[in-house]
């Protein structure tokens, strides 16, 4: 019996639209069709997805962010000017882009506090 790793990533968000519309307009993630309800998933491999939380877990509870001690990465073609874009937009830039053992790497927070940390595609 084995386990080939990561199928489907889903961050539990306070609006689910905000943080659809968020993942779409800043990083350009497109809505794969069929979502499960109360969940938006998006056309990547592995899947990743925004929904709403499970019964019993409340956000705003959690200290000091949702998601704090997971570390979740994204590729990106060019992460720089990801990066340039979404601080021109006033999104929170929590680490400054470096040149890392993945590429250029950034880390940003999305409007539920993940932490999510971008790198170049090798």
């Amino acid at each position: 019996m084995t386990v080939g790793g990561p199928d489907f990533i889903g961050l539990q968000v306070r609006d689910l639209e905000r943080a659809a519309n968020f993942y779409e307009s800043r990083l350009g993630l497109k809505r794969a069709p069929g979502a499960p309800p109360h969940a938006v998933v998006f056309a990547t491999t592995p899947a990743f997805a925004v929904r709403e939380p499970l019964p019993g877990v409340d956000l705003d509870a959690v200290t000091p962010h949702p998601g704090s001690g997971v570390v979740l990465w994204l590729g990106a073609d060019d992460p720089q000017a990801l990066h340039d874009k979404l601080a021109a937009d006033g999104v929170s830039i929590t680490v400054a882009p470096f040149d890392g053992p993945f590429g250029r790497t950034f880390t940003f927070t999305d409007p539920d506090g993940y932490a999510i940390t971008i790198h170049g595609r090798a």
